[in-house]
């Protein structure tokens, strides 16, 4: 893909459904008694790899636009999967469905793409066996075998991982135990699952110093959802056009969930001029426009300390680390990121490919083993850029090639379909030269 330099971001953008919620609603749907209808269904890779999976499992679901009607199983219909269950580059997919099959009573196999047969999955293998499934791995990765128990065992699992998805797992494993599952979590991760446990009328509760527990096994009704926008996919618009000056862009009906806004919340604190609209719920979700005016200014700036991003941010940035690296080459005093080694453990190793991408551009920046440093404000150069089969890095760096002097080139921009399909045509109808 080749991308030239933008003079700024001009125009609205409605953003396809959000990817984590849409995982949710359909695994949840699958589970339910009845049928339920989810609207906006996200149009990813990760998460048509979701449906597959629930499809091999015996739940009917058809495709109307950008809906989808799903017939749930109920709490004993899944049927054992005649082949594996293939889940792209969809970690969610694994990780969450893990969680359900270890509660059934028969045996599946969970198998990926290359990228994601190289994560690990021995985070959710743990709590898995200590609930009585017995479950099998190359090395704590994937392929991951599991024969199912019903009922499992009830647990009590402090996570040592800051992790939606381990979360998500144990909790609807929870649904199949016999009696009450409980996840302490010590830091604050996405809350979708919980969101939906409540929305489909799951007793769950959570405690002052943040138990969540739930008592198994639990059988719950269809019951229709509406996905909001995907703020992490409007992450990248919004960095871009916070960056060149004189834009103006609103994106509309996208999810503002607390659990994901501190993208937002960051820039912001950068001197980013964003304006954050709260318009109500939709369903299970807080909703609302975003409003993002070119802001950052073209003057030489006098020299601050970098900003730093470490500890309990890590978990509520993870996803838009490298574009906040990329969002730091144009702001005074750079931005360092520590504690983030999780990156290393993406859809490539994040921390590396951001240092590489930007190195090429002209940045200076230095590389830990936990995280990264951005020198300050450069003028990026145009460069051949990889994605390196990632679809966050080559969405960051497009949105670094529009401030480059120079064209660029991003060698597996395709990657981009795994959770924003639409994002080239989208940027490219924003954009103005």
């Amino acid at each position: 893909m080749k991308i030239t330099p933008a003079r700024r971001i001009n125009g609205r953008a409605q953003l396809p459904g959000d990817k984590s919620i849409s995982h949710r609603a359909a695994i949840f749907a699958a589970l339910a008694n009845g049928t339920s209808r989810i609207t906006n269904y996200a149009p990813s890779e990760d998460c048509a790899s979701t449906l597959s999976c629930l499809r091999k499992l015996g739940v009917s679901i058809q495709s109307e636009g950008s809906a989808v009607i799903v017939q749930g199983a109920g709490e004993s219909g899944l049927r054992a999967p005649s082949d594996s269950l293939y889940c792209g580059n969809s970690g969610s997919t694994m990780r969450i469905l893990a969680g359900v099959l270890a509660g059934q009573d028969f045996s599946s196999t969970l198998t990926g793409d290359d990228s994601l047969s190289s994560r690990p999955m021995q985070r959710i293998i743990e709590p898995l066996q200590m609930m009585g499934a017995v479950l099998e791995s190359e090395n704590g990765k994937p392929p991951l075998t599991i024969k199912g128990r019903k009922p499992l065992k009830p647990i009590r699992y402090e996570m040592p991982v800051a992790s939606a998805q381990v979360k998500s797992c144990v909790l609807l494993a929870g649904l199949n135990a016999q009696g009450r599952t409980e996840v302490v979590e010590r830091e604050l991760t996405r809350d979708h699952t919980e969101r939906m446990l409540k929305w489909f009328g799951v007793p769950m509760e959570k405690s002052d110093d943040g138990t969540l527990s739930i008592d198994g096994p639990v059988s719950f009704s269809a019951r229709d959802a509406s996905v909001p926008g995907d703020i992490s996919s409007a992450a990248f618009l919004i960095a871009a056009a916070a960056m060149l000056p004189d834009s103006n862009l609103e994106v509309e009906g996208v999810g503002l969930n607390p659990t994901r806004t501190m993208f937002v919340t960051m820039l912001r604190s950068l001197g980013m001029e964003i304006e954050v609209s709260n318009e109500g719920e939709e369903g299970f979700e807080p909703i609302g426009r975003v409003r993002v005016k070119g802001s950052l200014s073209t003057e030489a700036p006098s020299p601050v300390d970098s900003t730093m991003v470490r500890g309990n941010l890590i978990a509520q940035l993870i996803d838009e680390l490298p574009l906040l690296a990329v969002v730091g080459t144009q702001i005074a005093g750079g931005i360092e990121i520590r504690d983030a080694s999780e990156l290393r453990r993406k859809e490539s190793d994040r921390i590396s490919t951001t240092v590489k991408n930007l190195q090429a551009m002209g940045a200076e920046v230095e590389e830990f083993a936990d995280g990264l440093r951005v020198q300050g404000r450069t003028q990026l150069r145009g460069a051949k850029l990889n994605s390196y089969g990632d679809h966050r890095i080559a969405m960051a760096f497009a949105v670094a090639a529009l401030t480059a002097s120079g064209d660029s080139e991003i060698a597996g921009a395709e990657a981009v379909a795994v959770s924003f399909p639409e994002f080239f045509t989208l940027l490219e109808s924003l954009v103005e030269k």
